[in-house]
């Protein structure tokens, strides 16, 4: 059986992991926190002190960082995993990350023979701990293979996109879409409430219609009990369209409804907000409409 390693064990990386031990793979984990790693050790993982000492001693290296920056030291910085690396070892990065990052790192580890897989996921927190994420995976077909049976402990739907960076490629078309619906829910919300009638009975008369969406569905009844909490981290969500916005500057692509929701994300941070859950996006157009989403609404 492949020994595995892990490193990031945040909101979503420890449920991966979790979700790997329990699937009797041997685990290797470390994480600049140690809460996250002792905790994961009490259940049968074998702890490490960098990412070089994983890399040394597992088949395969998984990372869930939270930005390029991060992920190209954790593969390629001092005590990094290309300190660790040995031929055959195969890196797997579900962070969300420019593509042209992944490219660069795929291209210095091939050079230590290490093959590379950017495999981003979608599904947030819940899919994380409940194993049905979404993962989408640029690199070599044969590798893809080799971890196939890691990846169907952590999601339902694996779907090789390509080369490298293809992963995240689809993982940047998934947050376009993923910000359009919460602004665009957020400002269906607002716009029943301001215009007189009651938003959740909208929501019922819509979402069985053109409308439908996973949004539509999950996030309003979390607003209407006032809850605004993650899920998936709005100021997450800004770095993502971020990555989206200098990836389409990067090959000439128009993107002009993606840059107004971007600007919204960014205000987000600008106003404190950026630690709720990314359907709390609804708090910015409360406030360009000075009115607050009726809470405490039976959402049965």
């Amino acid at each position: 059986m492949l020994k595995i390693g892990y490193i990031g064990l945040g909101l979503m990386g420890k449920s991966i992991a979790r979700n790997i031990l329990k699937a009797g793979f041997p685990l290797v984990v470390h994480n600049r926190s140690r809460a996250a790693v002792n905790e994961l050790v009490s259940e049968g993982a074998i702890e490490a002190f960098s990412p070089a000492e994983v890399a040394a001693q597992v088949d395969v290296i998984f990372t869930n960082l939270p930005d390029s920056p991060d992920v190209e030291l954790v593969a390629l910085g001092a005590q990094g995993i290309i300190a660790g690396a040995h031929p055959g070892l195969i890196f797997v990065d579900n962070s969300t990350i420019k593509p042209a990052t992944a490219r660069h790192i795929a291209a210095a580890l091939a050079e230590k023979d290490v093959q590379s897989l950017d495999a981003p996921v979608s599904g947030g927190d819940i899919g994380a701990r409940n194993g049905t994420l979404a993962i989408m995976v640029g690199g070599p077909a044969e590798a893809v293979e080799k971890v196939r049976p890691v990846f169907e402990a952590m999601g339902k739907i694996i779907t090789h996109v390509g080369d490298a960076g293809a992963g995240q490629i689809a993982k940047a078309a998934n947050q376009i879409m993923v910000a359009a619906q919460m602004v665009a829910m957020s400002e269906l919300l607002i716009f029943a409430q301001k215009a007189g009638a009651d938003p959740q009975k909208v929501v019922e008369a819509i979402r069985g219609g053109a409308a439908q969406c996973w949004t539509l569905d999950v996030k309003p009844p979390r607003l209407f009990a006032g809850n605004r909490q993650p899920g998936f981290k709005a100021y997450m969500q800004a770095k993502d369209l971020n990555i989206v916005q200098e990836t389409a500057r990067e090959y000439g692509i128009p993107l002009p409804s993606n840059a107004v929701d971007a600007q919204l994300f960014n205000a987000m941070i600008q106003n404190g907000l950026g630690n709720l859950d990314n359907s709390a996006v609804i708090e910015i157009l409360e406030k360009l409409a000075n009115v607050r989403l009726k809470e405490n609404i039976d959402p049965a």
